[in-house]
């Protein structure tokens, strides 16, 4: 027995040693995060990199952190590229660093924002209570499951998002939950955030210690140290307040409650990472309300290490039940923000959460977007949600934003994993959504009827969350089988986007073979990873009709985004498809909705579809995440789509929150002083009330001969007079700098022969082996984003060196070899300057014949040296 004991407790050591994060100190050393080969030494490695190794890595497998001396290099990534390099030479044979699959140095960041509201002025919250008279048979009920439930808390009367007497039936529905002894018992919920104070009357007998951790201090106890550390412990008690305590009720007040603290102070990819993946065998539930900025600017993702550990938890965490994610959607509805352009909210493995008031109506800063799945209460309607506080007898009537929201939900599937623990992470997506009830169902163009006939909105969702409902239906819920998804190739499209209401429209047809061999039965969600280059971001919008003519609004107009790109290798998220087959022809709409000097190119896009097998014995396990994954685009099998232009009736509902009842401004106890921007937006989205019978998802435009003001013997393109203009412009601007460079060389050329200077072997540099080989293999593999091989040339780089491009403009490559090719081999003038300069290195007298010229392509052999070079750029 004692030798079982003391393996038990060295087993827990060695846990706590994996999990944990050591102090660390990042103004003297750096820290990596190494994932190597199972048969990998990560002393062999740390000796042969000059590192020290520090332990594994959470709880990915084989990932593994290392340390060194503060440098400002990655040394490590030197390391591997130069191994590279030599095992491409076939030298060096074997070696350590063969076994290091991935690296990647770590930085401290500035933490995600907390989606919590900024406390209004005034006691506009009292004004319901004021006003607002309970319905007596409401009143009584609450009287009677208060004393059923032997419920005493002194707020548990003021909680309406449990039991609202006011506005009857605009609550959870959880009380005849209760009443069958469902309070959330050996469910656990994991609150990361700002931190839990675990000292709280309300909090302290649920708190459990082992699945909590600081990540901020590198302490066991993540309780709130700043000021405003409150955020994580009102979350908490909207979760797990115990019974007749200082407060109110959680939700499921018998179940435990975990706290990770994430919020507080600067942090690495790597502790998020570890943090995500936090005793996953015990937390069950991840509650999250934090994202990037609600400004309805940005457009931020996690990194390759946090996406590879929500995925590790969603196939091994539990059991390999995998770990539930809930997120909130976001505050950013005022600023015309959108939940897919949040890299957290658009996952697969998060259940988006989003907000409606105690009436009912859609809060002014909940945000929508096709990734939402539910809806639930928060504040608004002139009241917040009354919940613990910090302190040992605290509690606050202001917490609110669809950060109220997420835990509310994470504490309803406490509930659900009572009665039914053996819920995978898709079974709990599968029931939050088949039994939401749709809300506000008579506003016009908000809702559309889905393939399976669930109605959607992409403000409300499937709708709110029904405690009842949703319990009711796990107890007899069928599991569903393992995983299975389809890639489509890359699609070409390299297209103008036209403005205003005529989107350029691209269809890709996914046949019952390509089904049958990724083993997918039926969709749950769909992905969408795409490229188009812009001037102005927030003038585009993306739509996604299925071939059950179903739309999905991917991406909104944003007023706010005046980012002068569009959209990288950005994937975009849809649970609006949910129960389709998938067989069809799938059809991505892509607008530029402003009408102005801001253009946009629609280069491509990869669609992917996610859902349950047909056999679950072909089931298998997805490949953890690279940073490469989207790079490049032409090892993936490609193909090119011809675009049409589609004329699509506008949609305000699709992005305007003005059209939706949000009540008066003083409902909103948190609402920030300043009025809400009165500016709209002209929305040229698909309309929301499209349903599966609607065969005619969009109707073609008519096509009429553009205007110009060109002689008729000179290409018009096809295009508006404008952007002849802006065509032949560049053209004359950049002929006049080539003629400009031209004469610079020739002067430069008979300054140096006038002052009799020394002149060089080569006007041209050579390149090296080394060089020529890294050139030819390209920075980001074989392929570039337009679905050619990938290779970077002396041009290339002149042009990056000017352009300030970097590694990752690839989708420039196209033009910019285009361009070199004509300057160098494709013209007669450009012919005639290497000509010349050629002639000058071997002593030669220009004849004025063209045999001279001809050593320009390298077809003389005595010239087979100096033409490598030409040769190595592919042209």
């Amino acid at each position: 027995m004692k030798v079982s004991a003391i393996a038990s407790l060295m087993g827990l050591a060695a846990l706590a040693a994996a999990t944990r994060v050591l102090p660390r100190n990042y103004d003297a050393n750096d820290y990596y995060v190494l994932h190597l080969e199972r048969d990998a030494s990560p002393d062999q490695v740390a000796r042969s990199l000059g590192l020290s190794h520090e332990g594994p890595f959470g709880e990915l497998k084989d990932h593994h952190v290392f340390v060194a001396r503060k440098s400002e290099d990655d040394i490590v990534k030197r390391e591997l590229v130069e191994r590279r390099r030599r095992r491409k030479r076939s030298l060096g044979g074997t070696d350590v660093l063969d076994g290091v699959k991935f690296s990647q140095k770590q930085k401290l960041r500035k933490p995600w924002e907390k989606r919590v509201l900024p406390r209004a002025a005034g006691p506009a919250k009292l004004n319901l209570r004021q006003e607002s008279v309970p319905v007596a048979s409401a009143v009584e009920r609450q009287r009677f499951v208060a004393q059923q439930l032997q419920i005493k808390d002194p707020i548990f009367n003021e909680q309406w998002h449990l039991f609202n007497p006011v506005q009857v039936g605009h609550d959870v529905n959880v009380t005849d939950v209760w009443l069958q002894g469902v309070t959330g018992k050996n469910a656990t919920v994991a609150i990361v955030d700002d931190g839990l104070d675990m000292y709280s009357d309300d909090l302290k007998d649920n708190y459990y210690a082992q699945g909590s951790y600081d990540f901020n201090d590198k302490t066991d106890e993540p309780r709130p140290r700043l000021s405003d550390d409150r955020h994580g412990t009102r979350c908490a008690g909207e979760v797990s307040a115990g019974k007749n305590k200082v407060c109110g009720v959680g939700v499921a007040y018998d179940s435990r409650i975990a706290g990770l603290r994430i919020l507080s102070k600067l942090i690495s990819d790597a502790d998020e990472a570890v943090a995500m993946n936090y005793d996953f065998q015990n937390n069950q539930i991840y509650s999250c309300s934090w994202g990037p900025p609600d400004d309805g600017r940005s457009m931020d993702a996690p990194g390759v290490l946090i996406r590879r550990a929500m995925l590790n938890a969603a196939q091994n965490g539990r059991g390999g039940l995998g770990s539930i994610y809930v997120f909130a959607s976001g505050n950013g509805a005022a600023n015309d923000d959108n939940c897919n352009f949040d890299g957290y909210t658009n996952s697969i493995y998060s259940i988006t959460v989003g907000a409606i008031d105690r009436k009912g109506s859609h809060p002014y800063y909940s945000e929508k977007c096709s990734a939402s799945l539910v809806v639930t209460y928060s504040s608004g309607g002139g009241d917040a949600i009354h919940t613990t506080d910090v302190g040992q007898n605290s509690c606050s009537d202001q917490h609110g934003g669809t950060s109220a929201a997420a835990p509310l939900a994470a504490g309803i599937f406490a509930l659900a994993l009572q009665v039914r623990p053996d819920l995978s992470w898709r079974d709990m997506q599968y029931l939050a959504m088949d039994t939401a009830v749709p809300v506000n169902t008579d506003i016009d163009g908000e809702w559309q009827t889905t393939a399976i006939g669930k109605k959607y909105s992409h403000t409300f969702a499937y709708g709110k969350i029904d405690s009842y409902g949703l319990v009711e239906a796990a107890k007899t819920w069928k599991k569903v089988k393992p995983q299975a998804w389809f890639f489509s190739p890359w699609i070409h499209v390299n297209e103008d986007i036209p403005e205003g209401d005529v989107g350029l429209s691209v269809s890709f047809e996914v046949t019952p073979e390509m089904l049958d061999e990724a083993n997918l039965e039926r969709l749950e969600h769909v992905t969408v990873t795409m490229n188009v280059a812009h001037t102005r971001r927030g003038d585009i919008s993306v739509d996604l009709i299925s071939p059950s003519k179903v739309v999905s609004h991917l991406a909104a107009t944003r007023r706010l985004d005046n980012t002068e790109a569009g959209y990288d290798d950005w994937t975009f998220m849809s649970v609006v498809h949910w129960g389709e087959t998938g067989l069809g022809t799938w059809t991505i709409v892509v607008k530029d909705t402003k009408i102005n000097e801001h253009r946009g190119k629609f280069i491509d896009w990869h669609l992917k579809l996610w859902g349950e097998s047909v056999d679950p014995s072909k089931a298998k396990v997805l490949p953890m995440p690279t940073e490469e994954d989207d790079n490049d685009h032409a090892v993936i099998a490609t193909t090119t789509l011809a675009a049409t232009t589609t004329s699509l009736p506008p949609d305000p509902a699709a992005t305007e929150t003005d059209a939706l009842p949000t009540g008066n401004p003083s409902d909103h106890p948190d609402r920030p002083v300043n009025a809400k921007p009165t500016e709209t937006t002209s929305s040229a989205t698909v309309p929301a009330t499209v349903s599966a019978t609607n065969t005619a998802p969009a109707q073609e435009a008519e096509t009429t001969a553009p205007s110009t003001w060109l002689p008729s013997f000179l290409p018009t393109f096809g295009v508006s007079g404008r952007t002849q203009v802006w065509i032949y412009g560049s053209v004359g601007l950049i002929a006049v700098f080539c003629s400009g460079l031209g004469v610079y060389f020739y002067m430069a050329r008979r300054r140096r022969v006038r002052n009799g200077e020394a002149r060089a072997d080569y006007d041209f540099e050579l390149l090296n082996d080394e060089e020529a080989e890294g050139l030819n293999s390209g920075e980001k593999g074989a392929a570039g984003k337009n679905g050619r091989a990938g290779r970077r040339t002396r041009g290339g780089e002149l042009y990056d060196a000017f352009a300030g491009g970097s590694d990752d403009d690839d989708d420039d490559d196209e033009y910019r070899d285009r361009a070199y090719n004509e300057i160098m081999g494709g013209s007669s003038e450009g012919r005639e300057e290497v000509g010349e300069k050629r002639r000058e290195r071997r002593g030669e007298e220009d004849d004025g014949s063209d045999e001279s010229d001809q050593h320009v392509v390298g077809d003389d052999d005595d010239d087979e040296e100096e033409d490598a070079p030409l040769r190595n750029t592919g042209h």
